[in-house]
């Protein structure tokens, strides 16, 4: 079956390829680029990525690019820095939009301010959702191009909300509907498999959590990655309600639930709800033998998601033409026609307005609405935690998270907690 992406590379006509040829800086020898890529979510990608690899080379048969796909997104960080370490940089990687600070502390990353020279390279520099830049973007310099993003958005099954005497078209918008809709699909199951709704805590249990304190008004961190702010009253307020969804409303399986294999489950409908990544669109539409929706998180004193997904970085230990070879091939992997069909082929969010005003994202959105959600719940989204320390910052964050949900410590204590660990792990960065 012909791919998206295909399909729309086969289509664009010569004349778009020859702009999309000139983005190039002209080359008199070969440049080799090596670039490191995580494929973690929503299944294997590396066909679709060599596809486009393909494609980016028979445009510039001057710039060759070695793809290594290295695991997940942190086995992916811990590839490059081990490779720069070694002397054998990369040219540039996907990385989370969340390891800036971390990769600006080790001095590894150069921003795409200091690379670009034409009028129209720095206004591509201002394509892109703002709301995707705010894990980019530092002092006013741009470290990171957004590619592969995402927010969380809640999937439904609309037979088991039918099942249960719950209008199919109707999502929860709130917390107490989501808390109460997932009580009655569970009552109305007789004790069978079926829960009301998961959240995964296994992961990225930092994120789900931050989503549903930005919902009650709350924001986890600063700006400038020197502080968070787990402890607050807001913030124990949503990991109380997480734990309610089970101790109270009998409606979530106690102790965690797996990042990973939760899709599966709600394909499986062990869950008629989810929250889960937009990256995992596609392969649900694939996969689901039940007529499903999508929609934003529900909420308490707003609606909203973290963004989340991987941004394009620069290494720094490369040559100058290295870098503009490696902007050139970011260009080209971001420009509208090729963001439209990858959000097509894997449901990551088309990262630019002019994507979704192509005729192919355009037309599939008609068709599919759910593939707008995520772009149209970035309204309502705030920068994922992110700060110097990432690392142990979040780690704390999780433990917390996870002690929680698993009965061993109270939410406030447990947010306490990672808040001191936080603050020792920050204490060198506060200004």
């Amino acid at each position: 079956m012909t791919t998206p992406i295909k399909s729309i590379m086969q289509g664009l006509s010569l004349a778009g390829l020859v702009v999309a040829a000139g983005q190039a800086t002209a080359q008199e020898e070969p440049v080799e680029l090596t670039l490191y890529y995580p494929v973690a979510v929503g299944g294997a990608l590396t066909d679709v990525i060599d596809g486009l690899v393909d494609d980016f080379e028979a445009d510039h048969p001057n710039i060759d690019v070695n793809a290594i796909y290295a695991g997940n997104y942190d086995d992916t960080r811990v590839r490059a820095l081990s490779a720069i370490e070694a002397g054998d940089a990369p040219q540039l990687s996907v990385l989370f939009s969340i390891d800036l600070f971390e990769l600006i502390e080790q001095d590894a990353i150069v921003p795409f301010d200091d690379v670009v020279e034409t009028d129209e390279e720095r206004a591509w520099l201002d394509s892109f959702y703002p709301g995707l830049m705010e894990n980019g973007r530092l002092d006013g310099e741009t470290y990171g191009i957004p590619f592969q993003r995402s927010t969380i958005v809640l999937y439904w099954n609309k037979d088991a909300f039918e099942a249960a005497g719950l209008d199919p078209e109707q999502p929860p918008q709130t917390w107490d509907e989501m808390a109460e809709m997932a009580n009655t699909i569970r009552d109305a199951g007789d004790g069978d498999d079926q829960w009301g709704v998961m959240i995964p805590s296994t992961g990225y249990p930092y994120w789900m959590f931050q989503a549903l304190a930005f919902q009650n008004g709350h924001r986890l961190m600063s700006d400038d990655g020197t502080e968070v702010y787990f402890d607050d009253p807001a913030a124990v307020e949503a990991l109380e309600y997480w734990v309610s969804l089970t101790d109270e409303y009998q409606a979530m399986p106690d102790g965690t639930i797996e990042w990973g294999t939760l899709r599966q489950n709600f394909l499986e409908e062990s869950t008629a709800m989810m929250w889960h990544s937009t990256g995992n669109l596609t392969a649900v539409r694939e996969g689901a033998d039940f007529d499903f929706g999508v929609s934003m998180l529900p909420a308490k004193e707003q609606p909203g998601s973290p963004t989340g997904g991987g941004n394009f970085y620069l290494f720094k230990d490369s040559t100058d033409e290295e870098k503009r070879a490696a902007m050139t091939f970011v260009r080209w992997m971001t420009a509208p026609e090729r963001a439209a069909a990858w959000s097509m082929e894997t449901g990551y969010m088309g990262v630019s307005e002019a994507a979704y005003e192509t005729d192919a994202l355009s037309d599939y959105v008609e068709d599919f609405p759910a593939a707008a959600v995520a772009r149209d719940q970035l309204e309502h989204s705030t920068a994922e935690l992110s700060t110097y320390q990432g690392g142990r910052v979040r780690r704390a964050l999780d433990n917390a998270v996870q002690a929680a949900l698993t009965g061993q410590m109270a939410p406030e204590e447990a947010l306490q907690q990672a808040q001191q660990e936080a603050e020792a792990a920050l204490r060198r960065y506060a200004r």
